[in-house]
């Protein structure tokens, strides 16, 4: 199981189909890897895991997401004042 997603990690190059976001517009989709990133390195981080898996959310959000926007929200993270919750 570890082999095949670090196999699809390595052999990943852009944003894979996503049914819950199937229109055009991804920025939805950005947010929602952005979250699942966090909320995953968390959890993980949290049961003193390995957070490999939290690497794919990491490369479709970087892949989706303009990285002013990525900047914006880790500095609101700093501060405290991020919309999302993580």
């Amino acid at each position: 199981m570890a082999e095949n997603i670090e196999q699809k990690i390595k052999s990943y190059r852009t944003a894979p189909f996503d049914a819950r976001f199937p229109n055009t517009n991804q920025t939805r989709n950005c947010f929602q890897n952005y979250l699942d990133f966090h909320r995953c390195n968390k959890a993980l981080s949290a049961k003193d895991q390995d957070v490999t898996p939290c690497e794919w959310y990491q490369r479709v959000y970087k892949s989706l997401c303009p990285m002013s926007w990525v900047a914006k929200w880790d500095e609101q993270q700093e501060n405290g004042s991020f919309p999302g919750k993580i």
